[in-house]
């Protein structure tokens, strides 16, 4: 009795061992102890694209790729000979179609009482899609760690000195060219962190930064700007000229992550513009004292009533391109100012009202003369703390510029009004426009538009750089929207 209940489990347990076999996701095989299939269940037939039947009799060689037999045999020999109990390897099977499907095969052997083998038993779990997921995440791993071997080379290599700073404004990283230059601001060291103050002074070479102008600070506070100069250094004698711009780093949703900042020394270039000024300005200078001569005896002779009318027209002629170049004289002495020491500020309250209304009826009759309408729009009455002589010479500027870019029919119009806690000075044209890729020119010393000189319009180009000069010495800006053909707006906003 006890050996039928023997029997009758027996017989259970095979039974319920060929359903585990047949109804398993997993490919499963049963292999004799020379390699050669007894057993193996429809998922791993199916797998390698063939029958449950088909695969009977097959030893795993024959369906196993030429590259992987030669391991697969050894560790075979290895758990059948008694070395191993069993193993576990990645291989690949030939699949009917000519595919190849990757495996993780894990390989047991049973053995008997006494221990010797009876039979091996493989599970056989296919991996294709995770080997190829693998596969594509280690070419991307790969090249990822090429980028980032290209960057780190640039980052070392480059002559501009790079800092990323994260949103807190701390140091997160400075390649080799930064740091051998952080000794000269900042001789004690440095904390690592945005904004601290050095020997670090603005162009001028004798007012030191504030917190709120250090580069590093602006770009915690998020701003973006380019060719921000300074001077750093104790000593006169051995201090250098940087130029900072910086950019934003912002996450995938568009959170700032903290800014990327580049300097680079432009020593050289400041000190042979700065000699450069200064000769514009002694030549300025000793040509202004013999030109005020001539134009004094110019004035006399106009008026002189003995000459006969044909030399007092050639002598007012002569009198006109004096006075220009006296202008021009003027203008390039006043920009050399701007530009070593800065200009000289005669604040008091002042009526912008009666300023701006004065210098628009000055320029009217240049305005009627050109056939055009001039307009001016202001309040009754608006105060503001300036040096009154210098805002009269921006809206002088700009008028004089909108009337000698209009055309004959057209209008300029002159707007003041208070907006937002500052005083906007408006001056508006249907003129001939100024190009898109000029627009960020036109401020700078001695540009002239290719509009302006294919119409031989006189000018020096001074005249926007003074006034945009003037304008940044009170605290304010100045802006400028235009198009080719429809006109140009200028807008100075100056802080109350």
């Amino acid at each position: 009795m006890g050996a039928g209940t023997g029997d009758g489990a027996t017989a259970d347990a095979a039974a319920l061992w060929n359903i585990t076999l047949e109804h398993s996701p997993v490919g499963m095989a049963l292999v004799d102890l020379t390699g050669r299939v007894l057993l193996a269940n429809r998922a791993f037939a199916e797998m390698i694209g063939r029958d449950a039947a088909d695969v009977r009799g097959m030893h795993f060689s024959e369906i196993t790729h030429p590259d992987d037999i030669a391991e697969d045999v050894a560790r075979f020999g290895r758990a059948v000979g008694g070395e191993t109990d069993s193993y576990r390897m990645r291989k690949r099977y030939l699949h009917t179609d000519g595919s190849i499907v990757w495996a993780d095969l894990a390989v047991g052997v049973v053995r008997d009482d006494a221990g010797a083998a009876q039979q091996v038993i493989a599970q056989v779990l296919d991996i294709t899609d995770q080997h190829e997921t693998e596969q594509r995440l280690a070419v991307a791993v790969a090249e990822i760690e090429r980028e980032r071997q290209t960057l780190e080379a640039v980052f070392e290599t480059v002559g501009v000195g790079l800092l990323l700073i994260d949103a807190e404004g701390r140091y997160q990283r400075m390649n080799r060219r930064h740091r051998e230059t952080m000794n000269l601001p900042f001789p004690d060291g440095h904390a690592g962190a945005a904004g601290q103050l050095g020997h670090v002074y603005r162009l001028d070479g004798r007012t030191p930064l504030t917190r709120e102008e250090m580069p590093s600070y602006r770009a915690t506070q998020g701003e973006e700007f380019t060719d921000y100069r300074y001077w750093v250094g104790d000593d006169p004698l051995t201090r250098a000229a940087f130029t900072t711009s910086a950019r934003q780093v912002r996450g995938p949703s568009g959170e700032r992550l903290g800014a990327a900042l580049a300097y680079q020394e432009i020593t050289d270039l400041l000190r042979a513009l700065r000699v450069k000024d200064q000769f514009v300005s002694s030549v300025s200078h000793e040509l202004r004292t013999p030109l005020t001569a001539v134009l004094g005896h110019l004035e006399m002779l106009c008026e002189d009533e003995t000459l006969p009318d044909d030399v007092v027209q050639r002598l007012q002629v002569v009198r006109r391109n004096a006075d220009r170049l006296r202008s021009l004289v003027s203008d390039v002495l006043l920009v050399a100012r701007a530009g070593e020491v800065g200009l000289e500020m005669r604040r008091t309250d002042t009526d912008l009202v009666r300023v701006v209304r004065d210098a628009v009826e000055a320029a009217r009759a240049s305005a009627e003369r050109a056939g055009l309408d001039l307009d001016v729009r202001t309040p009754d009455r608006l105060v503001v703390r300036v040096d009154e002589q210098r805002v009269r010479q921006v809206v002088d500027n700009l008028v004089s510029n909108s009337i000698k870019y209009t055309e004959p029919g057209g209008s300029v119009t002159v707007t003041l009004q208070l907006t937002a806690g500052a005083v906007e000075l408006r001056v508006s044209d249907t003129g001939i426009g100024i190009a898109a890729e000029e627009l960020g020119e036109v401020f700078n010393r001695f540009f002239r538009g290719d509009a302006a000189l294919a119409r031989h319009i006189p000018g020096t180009g001074l005249g926007l750089e003074i006034t945009s000069s003037i304008v940044t010495a009170h605290g304010g800006s100045i802006t400028v929207e235009s198009e080719p053909g429809r006109g140009s707006t200028f807008t100075v906003t100056l802080p109350c």
